[in-house]
């Protein structure tokens, strides 16, 4: 069975930083690409960044927080980041982790899953 587990979340002033962690746990054989998603009430869930695997990764952000937002991953902790930074209101809302992971023998059998969501509440 795998898990993501977020960690990070909170309460920031405008300007503020933040640094999201999910870490997966289970028994993965490999991970593929590794995401940030969020929710903002009334919205629907967008893509904030993603990252693939192999050393480097490639990334892929939102363009509402390109050059704000660094993700970045820790293959051997099977960890992704999100570094949150000039944080602004509107980043208000539930981020959820996504990776699309392997497991079974020599890695079978694939799919998506999501984290539960952390709240990032961006306010003065």
């Amino acid at each position: 069975q795998v898990q993501l587990v977020e960690s990070g979340g909170g309460l920031v002033q405008p300007g503020g930083s933040l640094r999201l962690s999910c870490a997966a746990s289970g028994s993965i054989f490999s991970i593929s690409s590794m995401g940030w998603y969020r929710q903002a009430p009334g919205k629907q869930r967008e893509l904030v960044a993603q990252i693939t695997s192999g050393s480097g990764g490639n990334t892929n952000y939102a363009d509402s927080v390109k050059g704000r937002f660094t993700i970045s991953r820790d293959n051997a902790k099977n960890t992704v980041y999100l570094q949150m930074n000039s944080l602004k209101p509107d980043d208000t809302a539930v981020y959820y982790c996504n990776a699309y992971i392997f497991t079974g023998v020599m890695g079978r059998f694939g799919q998506g899953y999501w984290g539960q969501g952390t709240q990032v509440t961006v306010s003065s």
